[in-house]
């Protein structure tokens, strides 16, 4: 599912216009950003996590040129979803075909 497929069935079950559901979809995107980005967690019952993950320093490879790179200490933003969404996703038999980007769904 693409953003798009989300307004759509957003609008259609809340009947709310697809132009006010991705100005607020593209709001809580960013709200997510920042608030990561400014070393705040989110946190969400039900749902789950926005969070940021310590990622150590360590000794990388360029393997082009065959040189070792120091690669800093740094964060990565991260997703823990709730038990109760775990739950709910275990419950899924087969997992519909994904149609990523570009691809049209049938």
């Amino acid at each position: 599912m693409r953003k798009a497929d989300l307004v759509n069935k957003i609008s259609d079950k809340t009947g709310i216009p697809k132009v006010d559901v991705l100005v607020t979809l593209e709001r809580m995107f960013k709200e997510v950003k920042d608030t990561l980005a400014s070393g705040e967690n989110i946190y969400i019952r039900g749902f789950g996590s926005f969070i940021t993950k310590k990622r150590a320093a360590k000794i990388g490879r360029n393997i082009k040129k065959n040189v070792a790179v120091h690669i800093p200490e740094h964060y990565i933003p991260a997703f823990k979803p709730a038990k109760e969404f775990v739950a709910d996703v275990k419950k899924l038999k087969e997992p519909k075909p994904d149609n990523g980007p570009g691809e049209d769904a049938d």
